[in-house]
C-alpha cells in the first residue's frame, strides 16, 4: 500500500461537519500498489449516484444541491473540463440512470425524465414527469435508480424512519417500465438501498442495504445481498444482518424466516454505491468483484467505513473484501465521503464524493 496523488440527525451532523467544497486532499489516500488516483472534476457539491450517457457524459446527481449535473471529458484526459448543471429545484435528486438518449433522475415522490440529453447538454428540456406516485417522506426518500437486463426501471422504498413496520408498502425495492407503468414490487424487508448492480452473466441482482440505528456501536452490520426470487424478504425491520432479531419488532419472528446477507459490511459503515467490475485494466483479480462506496458513521463512538472496499466473488460466496480506497477519514476527522462507483468503459474507475463536492477516476498502471 502507498499514498497517492435517522434523516434530520444525519444530515444536521453532515452539514456542520461539511468542508467548504472542493477541498480534496488526494494525499492522504491510500490505494494499493499500482493504483493511481485523481480529481475527475471538485465543481459538483452533494455529488451522489453517477451515470454513463452513449456519447461519453458522465451525469451526476446530487443531494442538498437539489441540482443535476454533467461532465464532460472534451480533451479525454481524464479530467471533466466541462461542468453543466442539467436541472436544479428539485427534491433531493440523488438518482440518475441513462437509458435509450434519456436521463431518469430521481426526485423522492417523483421519477423526472431530460430526453435526448446528450444532444441537448448546453439547452437541457424542461423535466417530464413519468411518474409522481412514489412516497412523499423524506427519511429515506433520495433514491437510487438503475435500469436492469429487463429494461426495467428499479427503484427502492427506503423505510421512513430509524425502525419501524409499515407492512409492504415501505422497505422495499420495486421496479417500472421506463414511461412509468406497471410498477411491481421486486423484494421486500430491506431498511434503505443505495446501490445495486446485475451481475455480468447470470444476470442476478445484488444490492448494499443499510442497518438500523441505536443498537449500538458494532450492531447490527449493513449488507450486502443478492435476490434469487422475486418477493424474497430479508428481514428488516425484524431481523437486521440476518442473526439479530431487533428488540421490538423482532416478537414472534425467526431470522431464519428471512434472507441473510451474503456478507456483513461493518456496523454503521453506510454501504451505497455499488457495482461490478467489469473492466481490464486493473488486474485480473479484480475481474468480476463487486466495488462497494461506504459513506462513513455518523453515530459510531469511533468512525466506521469513509472507503471504498473491493469484495472478490467465488461463485455466490465471498473470497475476500479488502479496501480500495482509503483516507478520507483520519483522526476521526473526515474530509470526504464516497458514495458511488461507477465504471468507465475504458476500465477506469469513477467514485463521487458529497462531501469534498468531487468525482475522482482510480486508474491502474503498474
Amino acid at each position: 500500500m502507498r499514498f497517492v496523488s435517522s434523516l434530520l440527525p444525519s444530515i444536521l451532523l453532515m452539514l456542520l461537519a461539511a468542508p467548504a467544497f472542493g477541498a480534496v486532499h488526494l494525499d492522504r489516500l491510500t490505494l494499493p500498489k499500482g493504483f493511481h488516483i485523481a480529481v475527475y472534476s471538485d465543481q459538483v457539491p452533494n455529488a451522489r449516484e453517477i451515470a454513463l450517457g452513449a456519447k461519453g457524459t458522465v451525469f451526476v446527481g446530487s443531494m442538498d444541491a437539489g441540482k443535476v449535473y454533467a461532465l464532460t471529458d472534451t480533451k479525454h484526459d481524464g479530467h471533466a473540463d466541462k461542468v453543466r448543471v442539467l436541472a436544479s429545484g428539485l427534491e433531493m435528486p440523488v438518482g440518475v440512470a441513462f437509458r435509450d438518449g434519456n436521463l431518469y433522475i430521481s426526485a423522492v415522490s417523483r421519477i423526472v425524465v431530460l430526453r435526448d440529453i446528450e444532444n441537448h447538454l448546453d439547452d437541457p428540456p424542461k423535466p417530464e414527469l413519468v411518474t409522481d406516485k412514489l412516497p412523499s417522506e423524506r427519511h429515506h426518500g433520495w433514491r437510487f435508480i438503475a435500469f436492469g437486463p429487463d429494461g426495467k426501471l428499479y427503484v427502492p422504498i427506503g423505510a421512513p424512519c430509524n425502525v419501524c413496520d409499515k407492512g409492504n408498502a415501505f422497505a422495499k425495492l420495486t421496479r417500472m417500465n421506463a414511461d412509468g407503468s406497471d410498477a411491481q414490487d421486486v423484494a421486500y424487508g430491506i431498511r434503505n438501498t443505495v446501490g445495486f448492480d446485475w451481475r455480468p452473466g447470470s444476470h442476478q441482482l445484488w444490492f448494499t442495504d443499510n442497518g438500523r440505528d441505536m443498537l449500538g456501536d458494532d450492531i447490527p452490520s449493513d449488507e450486502l445481498n443478492r435476490l434469487s426470487r422475486v418477493g424474497e424478504h430479508f428481514g428488516f425491520p425484524y431481523c437486521h444482518e440476518g442473526d439479530i432479531l431487533d428488540p421490538e419488532f423482532g416478537k414472534g419472528h425467526r431470522c431464519k424466516d428471512y434472507t441473510p446477507p451474503v456478507l456483513k459490511l461493518g456496523a454503521h459503515v453506510a454501504s451505497l454505491g455499488m457495482r461490478f467490475y467489469a473492466g481490464r485494466m486493473f488486474p485480473a483479480g479484480y475481474r468480476g468483484a463487486i466495488l462497494v462506496a461506504e459513506h462513513g458513521s455518523w453515530n459510531r463512538t469511533k468512525k466506521s467505513g469513509y472507503r471504498v472496499m473491493t469484495v472478490r466473488l467465488d461463485g455466490n460466496k465471498v473470497a475476500s473484501y479488502q479496501p480500495l480506497i482509503t483516507g478520507f477519514e483520519q483522526d476521526e476527522k473526515a474530509w470526504g465521503r464516497p458514495v458511488d462507483v461507477q465504471p468507465l468503459p475504458d476500465g477506469s474507475v469513477l467514485v463521487s464524493d458529497d462531501l469534498a463536492g468531487a468525482v475522482y477516476r482510480v486508474t491502474y498502471q503498474p
